[in-house]
């Protein structure tokens, strides 16, 4: 129930937002999708910075690993057979 009352206290705080900033809701589809992104990314800062907090370094490998597959999603791998070969 908490996290419901969370996210509806959250989806006023964009609402009002939008009405100070004259954005018609729903949003256009790129104002959508770039309110999206910045979420993804938004949610990433907490973590980020209690590592900071607690004195643990952050390394380009962690910003891949536990970022850019919570921001991008988990991305394909391609197969040795589907890799391009190199040119001759």
């Amino acid at each position: 129930m908490k996290a419901y009352l969370l996210a509806l206290g959250a989806g006023v705080l964009v609402g009002v937002i939008y009405g100070l900033l004259q954005v018609r809701s729903p949003a256009p589809p790129v104002i959508a999708l770039v309110g999206l992104l910045g979420m993804l990314v938004g949610e990433q800062v907490v973590p980020l910075a209690r590592r900071v907090i607690e004195g643990q370094g952050i390394t380009l490998g962690l910003l891949r690993q536990e970022c850019g597959e919570h921001v991008l999603g988990r991305l394909p791998e391609r197969s040795r057979a589907e890799a391009p070969s190199p040119p001759a």
